[in-house]
């Protein structure tokens, strides 16, 4: 409905001007659904300030509009440049405010105070005034009838705020790239200081690269060779620097010669052939929260329905893809989600079922361990070391580390070669229990530690021997390898090994015998075992269970001191 308008007419002094307010109250059928008590009018005051009478002009009083008052031509002082409207209703009324201005030319369009729209205030509304507003919804006069000098307007205030925020957003983004500038820093300083502690693997001063030579006279107090006379073939200082020597035929490592793209002659009815057998109804499954996500493949928490009993339901990972996926990145999952299959220890999780029905993306289902991912979870603890709840002592990684070496120690018994051993296909619990998984999915989960040297094939070159490297050779003895650079990440909390170090030149750097530098906080005994792990000639290699025995008695030695 049509509610009150006000209007003054110019005068031949040209004092006067015209303005035409209307104001539209939500209402239906002339009745407004608030009911009864809404009123605008000019106030005592303000009459008195325009007109000089003790009186209210009521434009609309109790939801009556009051048709005299609107063609009543009010008569505005020229040095007045506001007016002053008192409006009030007794239940909720939603309202719409407009202007209208008969000769544009002569005087501006009028602007309010309040906005455009919005619900008409339960008492009689007094607003502070504000600059440049001309017409106000309450009494805003001075002690002599003169109107008050507006102070700021409301359009001031939206580009205040919006400039303030554009400088604070604009703040946050440069202290969250210097933010992660510093991190980058930070993670690269960890990784390459503390080189001057270790047994046969520092440098002198005056190297200007951060990386270690094997060969490199050391002048710190001597502690591998005893702690160490476990592990035959651990003296770093007689590791080799003339490349990668081939296998004697006494090694006692079965060596597996890999072919370049040899999953990717496999076709989808193969894998789904080789894993028919675990085969099982998606109706049992049911997908729950996202734990991770790549490019084409996702992680979920999920729950499987007992098949024998439905009210009987466990937790289980649920590895599948995304519906762009392409057919060879299905074959890849489904045939690396195998590479486990058929073994049990303790500190491995193979593969349980997958659901490979025609016309839907494949699943594959993993026991659930509930803090995941432990390359994550690493992580996690690093960037919150101070009040962490997850936080962990030198003494858990170091019985992490034992986990992985009996389950590697495992694989080598059955002749199994892992090739991708890492944190990243690694999961754990919250009693911190670590299992050994494959690596289906790790390539687009984690992408900044796989590489590719020219031939279509992505690799973590980062924590593969030279052997591997350079011809392609994968043995118990190049996971043994992996594993040295899996215990580096343990002590550093999830951090990248050789992270400024070009993948090209990584098999330059291992043949001329650099490794990375020993980690902050990593006591000498612990580091040589590292060293040992990355000889060249991979009879110099421990054996998995020699690492099991060294760390077992190293984890002993530490529950000593607590």
């Amino acid at each position: 409905m049509a509610g009150p308008a006000a209007a003054a007419g110019w005068g031949t002094s040209l004092r006067f001007w015209r303005a035409l307010v209307v104001l539209w109250g939500c209402c239906s059928d002339s009745v407004c659904r608030g009911g009864p008590g809404v009123n605008v009018y000019l106030s005592v005051e303000e009459t008195r300030r325009l007109i000089g009478l003790d009186a209210e002009l009521y434009y609309v009083r109790n939801d009556v509009v009051s048709y005299y008052a609107l063609p009543f031509k009010l008569l505005v002082p020229g040095e007045t440049n506001s007016l002053h409207f008192t409006w009030h209703a007794k239940s909720k009324v939603e309202y719409k405010l407009g202007f209208q201005v008969d000769n544009p030319a002569v005087m501006d369009m009028p602007q309010a105070n309040i906005s455009a729209q919005g619900e008409i205030p339960r008492k009689e509304s007094e607003p502070e005034p504000e600059e440049k507003s001309p017409i106000y919804p309450g009494k805003n006069s001075s002690k002599d009838g003169r109107t008050a000098s507006p102070t700021t307007s409301t359009r001031v205030f939206y580009i205040s705020v919006g400039v303030c925020c554009a400088v604070i957003f604009l703040v946050a983004i440069i202290l969250a790239v210097l933010h992660l500038h510093s991190m980058k820093r930070v993670e690269l300083s960890d990784s390459m200081s503390e080189s001057g502690s270790s047994q046969g693997l520092s440098q002198p001063s005056t190297q200007t690269t951060q990386y270690l030579r094997a060969d490199t006279p050391n002048n710190a107090t001597p502690v591998t060779r005893s702690d160490l006379k476990e592990l035959p073939g651990c003296n770093p200082e007689e590791e080799r620097q003339n490349g990668v020597t081939q296998a004697s035929k006494k090694s006692g490592y079965p060596t597996l010669r890999i072919e370049k793209n040899d999953l990717k002659s496999v076709t989808l009815a193969e894998a789904k052939a080789r894993v028919k057998d675990i085969a099982i109804s998606r109706e049992r499954v049911t997908f729950k929260d996202v734990l991770q996500e790549g490019t084409f493949g996702r992680i979920f928490h999920g729950v499987l329905v007992d098949e024998k009993d439905p009210n009987k339901e466990k937790n289980v990972f649920i590895k599948t893809v995304k519906d762009h996926a392409s057919e060879v990145q299905v074959v890849m999952m489904l045939t690396e989600s195998c590479k486990l299959r058929g073994l049990h220890h303790r500190n491995l999780l193979p593969i349980n079922h997958v659901c490979i029905e025609d016309g839907e993306r494949p699943i594959v289902l993993l026991p659930y361990l509930n803090w995941g991912n432990l390359k994550l979870f690493l992580r996690q603890c690093k960037l919150a070391e101070a009040n962490n709840p997850q936080a962990i002592s030198q003494q858990d990684l170091v019985h992490m580390a034992i986990q992985i070496a009996c389950g590697m120690s495992y694989l080598a018994r059955r002749e199994v070669i892992h090739k991708d051993l890492a944190t990243r296909n690694c999961v754990i619990d919250d009693s911190l229990q670590v299992k050994i998984t494959d690596n289906a999915l790790s390539r687009d989960l984690f992408p900044m530690d796989y590489h590719c040297l020219g031939d279509n094939e992505n690799r973590p070159v980062r924590w593969m021997a030279l052997e591997s490297l350079v011809n392609n050779e994968f043995s118990s003895a190049s996971d043994v390898w992996a594993f040295g650079v899996t215990l580096w990440e343990l002590m550093t909390l999830g951090q990248t090994p050789y992270v400024d170090i070009d993948p090209f030149e990584m098999a330059a750097y291992l043949k001329d015998g650099y490794r990375i530098a020993q980690p902050i906080n990593c006591p000498d005994e612990l580091f040589a075992v590292m060293a040992c792990c990355w000889a060249l000639d991979r009879d110099e290699r421990p054996k998995f269970q020699q690492l099991v025995q060294c760390l077992t008695e190293f984890h002993a030695a530490l529950g000593a001191y607590v």
